[in-house]
C-alpha cells in the first residue's frame, strides 16, 4: 500500500500552488467529520468566481444560501450520505453497498455557515490552505462540474441536508471504493494545484497528513 501510495501520488502544480509571495490568495478550509470531509470557503468569493466564469449552476445554488458568509460543500453516495449524518449512525450493510456496488448515484451536500469553519466545527479536524486566484477559479470550475443539472439545466434539489441550513443536490460521478467523498475533496484541491495522493485520500486521516506534509496546510487547533 505504501508503494502504491508513492507511485500514484501527484505533486503540486507549481504554476498554481502555492501562491506567489505577495500575490492575492483565497483562504479555503478542509473539514473532517470523522469518515467524511468537506470544503469550506467564503460564499461571496465562490459566487464571484462562478459568476465571472459563467458557471450558472453553482451561482444558482449559492444564491439559495445568500445571507450566509461561508459555504460548506461535500460529495458522497446518495443513500449512505443522507442516512449517515454522524459516525454513530453508520450502518455496515449500507456502507458496504456504497463501497462495493458499482454505479452508485452521488449527491452534493451544501451548507450555509454563519461563521468560519474553525468556529463552527469546534470538535472537527480543520486544515487551512490559501489558494492562488487561478487555483481557486479552477476549484470553482470543479465544484460547478460536480452539479448534475435537471432537464432545464438548473441544479436538481433533492431535499433537506444533514445539519443547519443545508440542502442535497444531484451530483455528477458515481460513488465506490475507488471514488469516495474524500477523493472528491482531494481532487478538487488537486485542480487548484495542491498535491494529490488517491491512495491516501480514501480517509481524512492520511489525506490530512499528506496535505500537511506536502502542501504545507495548517492544522488549526480545536477551539
Amino acid at each position: 500500500m505504501l508503494l502504491l501510495a508513492v507511485v500514484t501520488a501527484r505533486p503540486a502544480d507549481q504554476a498554481l500552488y502555492p501562491p506567489a509571495e505577495g500575490a492575492p490568495s483565497v483562504p479555503v478550509h478542509v473539514v473532517s467529520h470523522g469518515w467524511h470531509s468537506g470544503l469550506v470557503a467564503s460564499r461571496d468569493a465562490l459566487r464571484a468566481s462562478a459568476e465571472r466564469q459563467g458557471l450558472g449552476r453553482l451561482v444558482a445554488i449559492l444564491d439559495r444560501f445568500a445571507g450566509y458568509p461561508f459555504t460548506e460543500l461535500g460529495w458522497g453516495e446518495e443513500r449512505f450520505y443522507q442516512e449517515t449524518p454522524t459516525t454513530a449512525d453508520l450502518n455496515l450493510a449500507s456502507a458496504l453497498r456504497a463501497l462495493f456496488r458499482p454505479g452508485n448515484t452521488a449527491v452534493l451536500h451544501v451548507v450555509g455557515l454563519e461563521r468560519a469553519a474553525p468556529l463552527v466545527f469546534r470538535r472537527s479536524d480543520v486544515l487551512a490552505v490559501r489558494l492562488s486566484e487561478r487555483g481557486f477559479d479552477r476549484l470553482v470550475r470543479f465544484l460547478d462540474a460536480s452539479i448534475k443539472p435537471d432537464a432545464t439545466g438548473l441544479p436538481h434539489e433533492i431535499g433537506r441536508g444533514l445539519y443547519g441550513p443545508s440542502l442535497f443536490y444531484a451530483a455528477t460521478g458515481t460513488f465506490s471504493l475507488l471514488q469516495v467523498c474524500n477523493h472528491w475533496v482531494a481532487r478538487g484541491l488537486g485542480e487548484a494545484g495542491l498535491p494529490y495522493a488517491p491512495v491516501l485520500a480514501v480517509h481524512p486521516v492520511p489525506s490530512f497528513a499528506d496535505l500537511e506534509w506536502r502542501a504545507g496546510a495548517l492544522r488549526l487547533p480545536a477551539r
